[in-house]
């Protein structure tokens, strides 16, 4: 009997395939084969809002081919992904490939394994309609918005802009923030730290408060004449023990990863940003390509907000944790669904684990790029540790007491490592030792600090705790972040600025303007209620017409009101040092479909238009093009710095700039470079290429090899020989 099994990408397709045997054909859709068209609304909202889905362009050959494969199968499954998305993907497949519905065709699995996907091919189900209209609904949704309100912020601001549903109110949450930023208002306050001395062991005693009928009141020292009025009551010689507190403190490790969580901590220990982490955690979920074991999956499904882990995930930590550190290290734990409880979880999924333990990180690093390698430790890590003893500390805080005024210093030493055996990260608990103190013990004082502060604003957002407030907040779903993320900076509403997230004066121009006529929908409150309602229709209590129906009558009143009100902006064009070769007059500053261009301000009398040239990526050389014979200018690209023609987009000649060593090329005596791949990994290659191909990864010398006469390279600071067959070390 044949079958085929559809899944959406060539490389799950590829891993699926080895696993099924020869009476499967395993076939890739590619992602949507239909959806609403990109030209029009393409909602008929005066039929219950019915969607006019058509074929995505370009999808024509994927379809012809799966048609072919499905007339020769005498099954078909549908094997997208486990989530609304994914079964959207399988019920547009079976409308296009004209398969039963009534059938169970649908086929779920949660890891890219031999067993799962065995296990899953051998209880197929129905579609989950309910789980269709979810994503329709929300599909709907963010069309209605963002191609109603999109095309009035063109008429009235200007064109490329856009809003939406989610995106806005991420948006918002920036602009928010930096109006605090602006608004904050600094508060003086001083600190006052006294260095003593033990046994030659310095300790750091700070400022806490005063005793005031043998209780310790905490103090915010304000300002100067108050350091000063504490120091003119105090010995400054010294200052005796008033008490000593000893005890133990126990650290929990963190929870499995989660799509929000695992984007978090990987911008911050990786400084991955929220969408190279999802293109990295994709791959390591479709399939790598294993030596001994070909392509499999490494990491359950990446996109969950549920903590949930299977008993047999569970059980294999167990193991693994027992075998390789001990049982004192195994604790079993269950998490909860969320930290907090206005935080609603599908839990759908499991959270996110490596979907064997056998795979060790550091076992089968050579498989993996350097990226895939350090975020597939990540999740290796974090799982493990997840099932792991606490980590135990002793903890000692000493209150020192000079005529009633309070310094406290407190050192911590690490008796039991746990979990951080597996999971290193800071938790302000580092080991810090005190010397042995006596209660009523005196401590000279050996210098005395005080120093001047002001309150700090709060922190801009930067895409880590952007995530975790939208999660907090309950404003879109893991999937959503970093497109979210992705759009919002690409409309430039934001910048980066050193990892923050900057809004531009664009981006308070458009948020004001939302929060003036649609306050009531573009805010988090209405994002978040939208979404549970999306909970409610994927669990089959409400009908989606009715909750779209709900939203535009409200929304057709604020559209309606926002087109007769909103007045048009006029945003004068930025005017630059440059001028117009034809007339003289001072270019400006446009955006074009490429980005931004210089424009004579003359238009359309004088249309003499020029690249921009940005002053910290672009130098101008004495270079002629070889094929324009304009003046080349230096730019940085992805990979370092490049010639490029200073006549683009006419003319796209591009160069490598070489930088020549005093080294000579083995083969053919011209000058050898230094060069970079696409991984950025630095490489030495012969100036005359493509005319002479010679590379090497290692440092090159002038030395010859004492026995083959072939060139010595430097490594590990050795001298070795190029030549395979001679392979001679000399120090």
């Amino acid at each position: 009997m044949k079958n085929l099994l559809i899944v959406e990408s060539p490389a799950k397709a590829k891993t699926i395939g080895k696993f099924l045997g020869p009476n499967y054909t395993v076939k890739a859709s590619v992602g949507h084969v239909r959806d609403l068209p990109k030209s029009k609304l393409g909602i008929d909202v005066d039929n219950n809002f019915e969607p006019n889905y058509i074929t995505i362009r370009g999808k024509g050959d994927v379809i012809k081919e799966l048609k072919k494969e499905a007339k020769k199968a005498d099954n078909v499954y549908l094997a997208t992904d486990p989530d609304r998305e994914g079964e959207a993907i399988s019920w547009h497949l079976a409308k296009i490939l004209k398969l039963d519905e009534s059938k169970n065709i649908r086929i779920e699995f949660n890891e890219i394994t031999k067993k799962a996907i065995k296990d899953a091919s051998k209880n197929p189900r129905k579609i989950n309609v309910d789980l269709v209209d979810a994503q329709q609904a929300r599909r709907v949704l963010d069309r209605l918005v963002g191609y109603n309100i999109s095309p009035l912020l063109w008429k009235k601001i200007e064109k490329g802009l856009s809003a939406g549903r989610v995106q806005s109110v991420a948006l918002k949450l920036i602009i928010d923030r930096e109006r605090e930023i602006n608004n904050f208002q600094t508060e003086e306050y001083w600190t006052l730290d006294l260095n003593l001395l033990k046994s030659r062991k310095k300790i750091v005693a700070k400022y806490y408060g005063t005793l005031e009928n043998e209780k310790i009141k905490k103090v915010k020292i304000k300002n100067e004449d108050e350091v000063n009025a504490i120091l003119n009551s105090m010995d400054d010689k010294k200052i005796s023990v008033y008490d000593i507190e000893k005890h133990e403190k126990s650290k929990k490790p963190y929870a499995p990863f989660t799509t929000s969580s695992l984007q978090q901590e990987a911008n911050r220990k990786l400084n991955f940003t929220s969408k190279k982490t999802m293109m990295v955690a994709q791959q390591l979920y479709e399939g790598i390509s294993i030596k001994g074991e070909g392509s499999v999956g490494l990491v359950t499904y990446i996109r969950t907000d549920s903590f949930r882990l299977s008993d047999e995930a569970m059980e294999s930590a167990k193991d693994y944790i027992i075998q390789n550190f001990g049982e004192k290290y195994y604790f079993s734990r269950v998490y909860t669904k969320a930290k907090k409880p206005d935080v609603k979880v599908q839990d759908a999924h499991e959270a996110i684990r490596p979907t064997s333990l056998d795979r060790d990180p550091e076992k089968i690093k050579e498989n993996l790029t350097a990226d895939q390698y350090k975020l597939y430790s990540l999740i290796w890590k974090r799982f493990v540790s997840c099932q792991m003893a606490d980590a135990l500390y002793n903890i000692t805080t000493i209150t020192f007491n000079s005529n009633n005024n309070i310094f406290k210093t407190s050192g911590s030493i690490l008796i039991f490592d746990g979990y951080k055996k597996v999971y290193q990260y800071s938790d302000g608990t580092d080991d810090k030792v005190l010397p042995e103190i006596n209660e009523n013990e005196e401590l000279d004082i050996n210098k005395i600090d005080k120093e001047q502060h002001f309150t700090q604003p709060p922190s801009r957002y930067n895409e880590a705790t952007l995530i975790k407030a939208m999660e907090v907040m309950g404003i879109g779903r893991p999937s959503t972040y970093a497109p979210t993320i992705t759009t919002i900076t690409s409309r430039e509403y934001v910048v980066k600025d050193k990892g923050s997230l900057l809004p531009t004066d664009m981006g308070f121009l458009v948020t004001e303007m939302l929060e003036k006529y649609f306050s009531t929908i573009i805010n988090n409150k209405f994002t978040a209620e939208m979404e549970n309602n999306l909970d409610e229709i994927a669990s089959g209590k409400v009908d989606w017409h009715e909750i779209i129906n709900n939203f535009y009558k409200e929304f057709k009143v604020h559209l309606d009101v926002a087109e007769k009100e909103m007045e048009k902006i006029e945003i004068k064009d930025e005017v630059s040092d440059v001028k117009c070769d034809n007339c003289g007059e001072f270019m400006v500053i446009k955006k074009g479909r490429y980005g931004k261009f210089l424009a004579c301000p003359n238009y359309p009398e004088c249309k003499n238009t020029k690249p921009l040239k940005d002053k910290e990526s672009v130098e101008e050389t004495d270079i002629d093009c070889d094929k324009c014979g304009k003046k080349m200018v230096k730019r940085k690209g992805r990979f370092g710095a490049f010639l490029a023609c200073s006549n683009y987009p006419e003319c796209k000649n591009t160069k490598p700039i070489i930088h020549e060593i005093d080294v000579n090329c083995p083969m053919c005596n011209n000058k050898l470079a230094i060069k970079f791949n696409k991984s950025g990994r630095r490489f030495f290659g012969c100036s005359n290429y493509p005319d002479c191909k010679f590379v090497t990864w290692n440092e090159p010398t002038n030395e010859k090899c004492q026995i083959c006469s072939s060139m010595l390279v430097k490594k590990n600071e050795k001298l070795v020989c190029t030549n395979k067959n001679c392979g001679k070390e000399e120090k």
